[in-house]
Order: structure tokens, then sequence, then C-alpha cells
């Protein structure tokens, strides 16, 4: 599955914000957010690193995104919804995939490179989930019909003010459906999102 740009509403869709109980430990998100960086100054360096994760609570299957800023301005934000691969290695994908892919910035430089601030989003798998079970500051969305999807994070409606009806609204339209597809034979799947990041 390619990669998804979590692109709704520029950088208000990708700021951290809410996040769920810690699901993993301070050491944990360290070593998560050190290997972003080190994904990020591997790939400008045109070398490998290794993708072994040195845990199994690591090596298990998550969706996440990650989200770059540079001196507090939004640099670049790219994830993976459905949990393929090991989280270890999709932390990697989504980092580099955030320098380097996300079609509304250029891509990172190596000077950007020593300046950057990583903002991680793991998810949760998706569940099928009915309109009004939504929890507005707990669910991220996902919303699809046919060849059409939509995702927003859990943050987004919060950031904006939405309320359930709209944030519903808003993830049609993000997947390129009428407004009211959910209402009309779209599925419907919620997942949670544990954000964390680099010091301030």
């Amino acid at each position: 599955m390619p990669p998804l740009h979590d692109d709704v509403s520029s950088h208000l869709t990708c700021l951290s914000g809410i996040s769920q109980p810690n699901e993993f430990s301070p050491d944990e998100r360290s070593l998560l957010l050190r290997l972003a960086h080190e994904a990020i100054a591997a790939a400008l360096d045109q070398r490998e690193i290794s993708l072994a994760a040195p845990s199994a609570h690591l090596a298990e299957p998550r969706g996440a995104f990650t989200t770059l800023y540079y001196r507090s301005g939004l640099r670049g934000c790219v994830g993976y919804v459905l949990p393929v691969t090991p989280l270890y290695r999709t932390v990697a994908d989504s980092a580099r995939g955030a320098a380097f892919d996300d079609s509304r910035f250029s891509p990172v430089t190596r000077e950007e490179s020593r300046e950057l601030q990583v903002s991680l989003s793991i998810l949760s798998p998706p569940q099928p989930i009915s309109a009004d079970q939504v929890e507005i500051g707990r669910h991220g969305l996902l919303i699809s019909l046919g060849l059409y999807r939509g995702l927003l994070l859990p943050q987004v409606p919060v950031e904006h003010g939405w309320d359930r009806i709209t944030f519903l609204a808003q993830t049609c339209r993000k997947a390129g459906l009428a407004i009211d597809a959910w209402q009309t034979g779209a599925r419907l799947e919620a997942f949670t999102a544990e954000v964390f990041a680099d010091p301030k």
C-alpha cells in the first residue's frame, strides 16, 4: 500500500495533539525518534541502515505517520495507515517519505536536516465502527468506498473545532467522496494514535 500524505488542511492536520495512553516506554519513544532522524541522515548520505527491530514490540506490524517541522513550520508529513510492515521499518520509511516524498515540499536539504523536529503518530489497527460511536479526540477515521479512501488523524477535529458530523463529512471529502457518503454505504473504520515528538 502506498504511503498517505496527511494533507487535508496543511499544517493543522499534522500537528501533534491528542494522544492515547502510553503503549510505548520512554526508551522506545526515544529509539523511534532517533531512528526517524537516522533514516533521513542515511538517505542524504546514500547509505543503508539496519532495519532489524531491536525488540518484539517494535517488530509488530503497525501503521504510523512521521511529521517533520523546520523552525516551527511544517516540513513534511507522510505515513502508512495499515499495519503491513514492522513498526521499526514503518517509522524509517515514513520519515524518509516525509523528508523527500511529500509533494507539497521540496526535498529536505542536509542543512535543514540538522534542525528538523520529528513527531510520530503510531496508529492502532483500524477497526470497523458505527458513526454514532466516533469520539472526537480519541478516534482517527478511515473512510473507503470502491477505490476512494480518505484518512484524518485523531487530532484534526480537535484542532479545527469540529463536531462528530463535521469530522465524518470532512473525512469523506478527504476521500474524494460526497460528504454524506458515511451514510450511504462507505466503509467506516476508526483507529487511535499515540503521538510523541522530539523535546522542544
